[in-house]
């Protein structure tokens, strides 16, 4: 489905999602959910191969996303896919839920990985990309990396794994938003610049812009034209992307709004504009 107005809605009620839930739990990750909500909806309604009522079907393509503190966009998207009731999403964080703080695919139907230590979910993604091959298998592999989880060493023995093996089937999202917990990546610990080291690393690069829906799919289908090596797509993105208050800005990395925050949020969401202030 690449009709831009459907997916801009359904962008839209998965932001909504996001701030609702973590705003009910107290606690989670707004700032980087937010940043990555085109990528996942482009993804879950449109690239990949996945069966809401079969969740382990044999033939759909794998997902994985290395920054596990996202998971409220993960589990905001699975819920508008249909895996789940989105009426679960108010139990994210509860003791006994099934969406916990960091993904657990014990738990969750569609989850193919359990990830949340940084920098482990790009190896599992590929992990699975190898096994795919040694199978013969058809479905291919993708993940979703923060940027300042890039400060991981392991992001980068994967990277060297994947151009060993030419995992062509792999194509990984780098979520450029630019903030980490601890403020600016390029502060904390600079990654930069992100193209030249996938590249030094011998993957296939390719930057877009991260909001644009047209530009993801571009990307996506470039990817998978390329037989002889794995695929980054380095997408600059707004952390806290569509709230005015919470965009490009680190404190909102790990802190839930406030009941009032959130019906101002959700009333410009639904209005189709920003907020207007914290």
């Amino acid at each position: 489905m690449r009709d831009k107005q459907k997916l801009q809605q359904i962008a839209k009620e998965i932001r909504k999602s996001i701030l609702i839930a973590t705003t009910e739990a107290g606690s989670g990750h707004p700032g980087g959910s937010l940043s990555s909500v085109e990528i996942l909806t482009a993804l879950y309604f449109d690239i990949m191969k996945v069966d809401p009522g079969n969740p382990r079907w044999d033939c759909r393509d794998r997902f994985v996303l290395s920054k596990g503190h996202a998971a409220p966009v993960l589990y905001a998207t699975l819920a508008e896919r249909g895996f789940f009731s989105k009426e679960t999403l108010k139990s994210l964080r509860r003791l006994g839920s099934i969406l916990q703080g960091h993904p657990d695919m014990n738990r969750t139907p569609g989850l193919d990985a359990s990830t949340g230590s940084l920098g482990q979910g790009l190896s599992f993604a590929c992990g699975l990309a190898l096994g795919a091959r040694l199978d013969c298998a058809e479905w291919r592999v993708y993940a979703v990396v923060g940027d300042g989880e890039s400060e991981e060493g392991q992001i980068w023995e994967a990277a060297m794994f994947a151009a060993h093996y030419s995992l062509s089937n792999l194509t990984a999202f780098l979520d450029w938003n630019g903030l980490q917990i601890d403020g600016p990546c390029e502060q904390v610990m600079s990654p930069y610049p992100l193209d030249a080291k996938w590249a030094a690393f011998g993957w296939n690069v390719l930057v877009i812009d991260g909001h644009d829906f047209g530009q993801i799919f571009q990307a996506a289908d470039k990817a998978r034209e390329c037989k002889d090596r794995p695929t980054v797509i380095i997408a600059r993105t707004v952390k806290g992307k569509g709230v005015s208050f919470m965009e490009n800005q680190a404190q909102w990395h790990g802190k839930a709004a406030s009941k009032e925050q959130l019906e101002q949020a959700l009333a410009a969401l639904e209005k189709g504009g920003v907020t207007c202030g914290a």
